[in-house]
This record gives structure tokens, sequence and C-alpha cells, in this order.
């Protein structure tokens, strides 16, 4: 993969931007790659450089990769004033359940449809997605969607108000749960130590709802990124957050480097053909 400025705008010109409408709701997907698909939900305050490197990353391991754009402005470079404005529709959107609690976000219905849609054109055992930050627990709701195998939750950061809060109320978790054990499948989740939007309260609630299906990996602060951060990560977020985009070190031996690989190779392993 070529390597691309992640300080300024991303034109996504490597990516095919489809309108698609799905529940009587027209989004666009930016699709990439070939093989079995993966859904990559973005962070706030959308689909920045960094999100993007990682779609491609995924691209690159073998995948069919359906990015949606759910909020911001799409290849843009995280600005303090520009991300602040669209966290705050987004909070006020009915589409996100931003300070709920035991309610998932409505938004996970269309992501599911897309799953769907996406296996059908893609093919294979079924359809991978991750979620970061304000979309971390979508991946968890979708493991609803049938096609669903391999969920990933890097830093889920709702409900914002609730440091122990999940965003799926217990009926939802406990059909998760019975899904998880029925097909023999994990869930991922990632967060860095200090997180003050993921924190370990919020993991020990998932842990308690799903058990030893809920693999959580928590890197130490040490880890992140700290050089050069886009004025949102660096003055709003301040502090270690997002495992695979802005916070990532791009080295080898660096934890977040080994995080995004065992992600990879968890697709790898839950989407291969041979299943």
């Amino acid at each position: 993969m070529p390597n691309r400025d992640l300080n300024i705008h991303d034109p996504l010109d490597d990516f095919e931007p489809r309108e698609i409408t799905l529940d009587g709701v027209a989004k666009v997907v930016h699709v990439a790659g070939a093989g079995p698909a993966v859904i990559v939900m973005t962070e706030m305050p959308g689909i920045s450089p960094h999100v993007a490197r990682f779609s491609r990353w995924v691209r690159d391991a073998g995948f069919t990769v359906y990015m949606p754009s759910l909020f911001g402005r799409d290849g843009a470079v995280p600005e303090v004033e520009e991300g602040t404005a669209t966290v705050r529709r987004a909070c006020v959107s009915a589409e996100f359940r931003a300070f709920a609690a035991d309610r998932s976000s409505p938004v996970t219905q269309w992501l599911r449809a897309l799953a769907r849609l996406a296996h059908q054109q893609c093919g294979g055992p079924g359809v991978g997605a991750i979620g970061m930050c304000f979309t971390g627990n979508f991946a968890l709701t979708m493991t609803l969607e049938a096609s669903v195998l391999a969920p990933v939750l890097c830093q889920p950061s709702l409900p914002l108000d609730q440091p122990a809060g999940i965003e799926s109320d217990a009926d939802e978790l406990a059909a998760v749960r019975q899904r998880l054990e029925r097909d023999d499948l994990t869930v991922m989740a990632y967060r860095f130590e200090g997180d003050r939007f993921c924190t370990g309260q919020r993991f020990a609630a998932y842990t308690e709802a799903l058990g030893d299906r809920f693999i959580a990996r928590v890197l130490p602060d040490s880890a992140a990124n700290r050089d050069s951060l886009a004025p949102f990560f660096a003055q709003v977020v301040a502090s270690p957050h997002s495992v695979v985009t802005a916070h990532l070190i791009d080295e080898a031996g660096q934890p977040t480097i080994a995080a995004r690989n065992e992600i990879l190779s968890f697709f790898a392993r839950r989407l291969a053909r041979e299943r």
C-alpha cells in the first residue's frame, strides 16, 4: 500500500463510492477490494485519513471493505471546530443514542441490512464488522444478523455519560450471547488503559454480559501515538483512545501494530472460505 500523508485530506480515490438504499434509507458506502466482506464503521468525527488507512489494510489483507459514511466529511483531517460540530449533531440525531444506556442505536438496523447485502455480493462464509469509538458497540449488535461472524469492538464509547454502560438492553445482550454460544463465535475488543471515553468499567460490564465470549485487549497508554495528532484528537479526545487509527504507531513491534495484526488474523480465521 503506498504511503499517504495522513495530515492532508484523503480523496478516497481508490474506493468506489456507492449510494446504497436499505430499509428506505440511502447512505454512501465506500467499497474496495475483493474477497469476503468486512464492514468498517468510522470513529468520530468521520472517515479520516487514519480510518481510511485501516480500511486499506483490511482490503490488502484479502477482503472487500464496505466503509459507510455515517457522519462527518469523508476523507477530512479531524479539526476541532468541525469535529466538535459533528459530535453535537450525532448526539441529537435520531440514528444514534449517545447518552441512553441499554438501548442500541437505530442505525444498527441499517448496518445489519448492509451486512446481509455485502454477504450476498461477496459470498464466503460470512461478514466481519468493526466499530470504533461512537460506533464501537455497533459490531456487537450486528451479530444479531446471521451473516456476521467476526465482530470487533475498538474503544466502544457509548453511552457517553455512563462509564459502565453498554449500548444494548438486557434482551439484546441475551440474544447476542445466545448467538455467540450457538455458533461458537467470539467478540474481540480493544482499548487503551487510560482511555477516558472507553473505561475499564465498560469492559467489565461487557465481560459480565458475555462471559468468555468477550475477548478484551487492554493496551498500555505508553503504546499510544502522541506525535502529529490531528487537532481534534490532540485537543478534544485528549487521551489515548484510537487503537488502530489516530493513536496507532506504525512501526514493527508496537502493541498497536500487534492489535491491528490480530484483528486482520481474526477476520481471516473467521471468514476463511473453507469453513
